[in-house]
C-alpha cells in the first residue's frame, strides 16, 4: 500500500519537473503544424525546405527567379501565388505542394514572402524606355497616370481619348494629359467587388452623331433591407457637351427577374461590326449553370443594333432572350472584330485553367459549363470533359490561366508588320501577347510586354501606336515603334 502510495507521489512530481519540457514540445509541435506561436520561423521552416534550392536563401533567385524584385510572373496577389504554391506550375518543372504543405502552411509561406519583400523595400518596376519584340524595338512610356482602376480606352481622334475608372468616373485625355474633372452626369455604378463602370466605345459614325457607349453593373433596390440589391451589366448611350454626360438612352436592360446578388462576372465588352451590329458580353455571374439556359442573359454573348432595336435573325428569339447570340461563355471580357473577315472574335476568362479564345458564330454554344479546360479554384473539376458533340471547341485555351481580358485587332501604320493580328491582354500573367491568326488557326505567340501591371485593356489611337491599360499600378502605358528589327 506504502509503495503504491510513493510510486504514484513520485509519478506526480517527475510530472510537474517535466512539464515545462513537455509544454516546450507542444508548443514546437504547434509551431510545426502551423500554429500561433512564431508563425514566422515556421515559414522561413517551410522556405528553407521546399522553396530555396530554386529561389535561393535569401529569396533573391538561383535556379528560379528571384521574390525581391516585385516581378510576380504568375500572378501578383495572395490568391494566385498560394495556388501556383498548391498547383505547381509542371510546364516549367515547379512541383505541386498539395500533398506535401496544409492550406495553414501556404498561407504562412505566402505572409512571409511578400512580408520580405516589403522589407526589401521593393514595389513593381516601371517599364523600360526601350523594348524588343520579334519585328520591332518599341518604345515605351507610361503615357497617364495615376488614375483610379482604369477598365478601357477609346480614342476619338489622334488627340483625344476616353477612359473608364471602374468606380464610375469617365475621364478625357487631351494631348496626352489628363483632364483634371471627369464628365458629370454618368450613370450612377454599381461599384462592387467586379462591378462599376467598365467598357467605353464610340458610335462607327461617331464623327457624325457623336454617340458614346458605355457598359457597367446596374443595380435594383433590394428586394429586403437584409438583402443586398441585385444587380446585371447595362448598356447606354450618350453624348459628351461641355464635360457633360448628355442625351442618355438605355440600349440595353436585362429582365430584373434575371437581376444577381453576385458581385463578379458581369463580362462588358461593346464592339461594333462592319454590318452595323453592335455585340456585346455578359458573364456568367457566378450562376455557371444558367450559361447554358437561353432565357437568362448571364453566360451568353448578346448583339443588337446600336440603338438597342433587335435583328431579325438573331438565333434565340424563339424559344429564348432576343438578344442572345451565343450561349456557354464563362465570363468574355474580350471582344475584338477581324478588319478584314468581319469576324467576332472573343476572350473568356477560365476558373484554374481553361482562359479561351473563341470564333464566336451565330447561334452557337461554346460549352460552359459542360465542357471546360479548367477546374474549380479548389483544384476539383467543373467537368469530366474538355469536348463534347454540339459545343465550340476554342480556337486556343490556355492552361494555366493568363486571366486574359482586353482584346484588340491590330490595325494602323505604325506598327504595319502586326496588321490583323490579335494583341491579348492578361491580368494574372501581366502581359501582352501578340497573335498570328490564320483563318481560325494561331499560328503564333509572343509577349511584348510584361510584368508592368495587370493587363486590362488595350487601345489602338489613329496611326497605330498602342495603349494598354494596367491596374496594379493605374497607368496607361504607350509603345511606338522606333526600328524595324530582323526576326530570328
Amino acid at each position: 500500500m506504502k509503495s503504491g502510495i510513493l510510486q504514484s507521489s513520485f509519478s506526480v512530481i517527475l510530472g510537474i519537473l517535466l512539464l515545462p519540457l513537455m509544454l516546450s514540445g507542444c508548443k514546437q509541435t504547434l509551431a510545426k503544424d502551423g500554429g500561433a506561436d512564431d508563425p514566422d520561423q515556421r515559414a522561413k521552416e517551410i522556405y528553407d525546405q521546399y522553396c530555396s534550392n530554386c529561389h535561393g536563401t535569401d529569396l533573391r533567385g538561383g535556379n528560379a527567379q528571384s521574390l525581391l524584385d516585385g516581378v510576380w510572373q504568375f500572378g501578383d496577389g495572395q490568391g494566385y501565388v498560394s495556388r501556383n504554391i498548391k498547383f505547381g506550375i509542371p510546364h516549367l518543372g515547379m512541383p505541386s505542394y498539395e500533398q506535401s504543405l496544409t492550406e495553414q502552411e501556404i498561407k504562412l509561406l505566402v505572409d512571409y514572402l511578400y512580408k520580405e519583400q516589403m522589407k526589401a523595400g521593393i514595389s513593381k518596376p516601371d517599364p523600360p524606355s526601350q523594348l524588343e519584340s520579334i519585328d520591332y524595338t518599341i518604345k515605351s512610356e507610361i503615357w497617364v497616370e495615376p488614375l483610379e482602376v482604369p477598365w478601357a480606352i477609346v480614342f476619338l481622334n489622334s488627340d483625344t481619348a476616353l477612359i473608364t475608372e471602374r468606380p464610375g468616373s469617365l475621364r478625357i485625355v487631351v494631348g496626352g494629359d489628363l483632364l483634371a474633372e471627369a464628365v458629370k452626369g454618368t450613370p450612377e455604378v454599381l461599384n462592387e467587388g467586379q462591378g462599376g463602370l467598365m467598357d467605353v466605345n464610340i458610335d462607327p459614325q461617331y464623327s457624325e452623331n457623336g454617340w458614346v457607349y458605355l457598359s457597367y453593373s446596374h443595380q435594383l433596390e433590394a428586394a429586403q433591407d437584409d438583402q443586398r440589391p441585385p444587380a446585371m451589366t447595362r448598356l447606354v448611350r450618350g453624348k459628351i457637351r461641355d464635360m457633360s454626360w448628355v442625351d442618355e438612352q438605355v440600349i440595353y436592360e436585362a429582365p430584373h427577374e434575371s437581376y444577381r446578388t453576385t458581385r463578379h462576372h458581369y463580362g462588358n465588352r461593346i464592339v461594333f461590326d462592319q454590318k452595323g451590329y453592335l455585340y456585346f458580353s455578359i458573364g456568367d455571374r457566378g450562376a455557371q449553370d444558367q450559361a447554358q439556359d437561353p432565357q437568362r442573359p448571364n453566360g451568353k454573348i448578346h448583339r443588337i443594333y446600336p440603338d438597342g432595336s433587335l435583328p431579325a435573325d438573331n438565333p434565340y428569339r424563339e424559344g429564348g432572350l432576343p438578344t442572345l447570340y451565343t450561349l456557354g461563355n464563362r465570363n468574355p471580357q474580350g471582344i475584338s472584330i477581324h478588319p478584314v473577315t468581319d469576324e467576332v472574335w472573343s476572350a473568356e476568362h477560365g476558373p484554374l485553367g481553361g482562359d479561351e479564345l473563341n470564333l464566336i458564330q451565330k447561334g452557337s454554344n461554346y460549352g460552359w459549363p459542360e465542357i471546360t479546360y479548367g477546374s474549380n479554384y479548389d483544384g476539383v473539376p467543373v467537368s469530366d470533359y474538355t469536348r463534347k458533340e454540339g459545343y465550340m471547341q476554342p480556337a486556343l485555351y490556355w492552361k494555366p490561366s493568363i486571366a486574359v481580358c482586353g482584346i484588340e485587332f491590330y490595325q494602323g501604320e505604325a506598327f504595319f508588320r502586326w496588321k490583323n493580328k490579335l494583341l491579348v491582354g492578361a491580368l494574372k500573367f501581366e502581359e501582352v501577347r501578340l497573335l498570328d491568326i490564320e483563318q481560325d488557326r494561331v499560328m503564333h505567340q509572343e509577349v511584348i510586354l510584361k510584368n508592368f501591371g495587370r493587363v486590362r485593356d488595350i487601345g489602338l489611337d489613329p496611326e497605330g501606336n498602342v495603349y494598354v491599360v494596367v491596374n496594379k499600378p493605374d497607368r496607361v502605358i504607350k509603345l511606338s515603334p522606333l526600328a524595324e528589327r530582323r526576326g530570328q
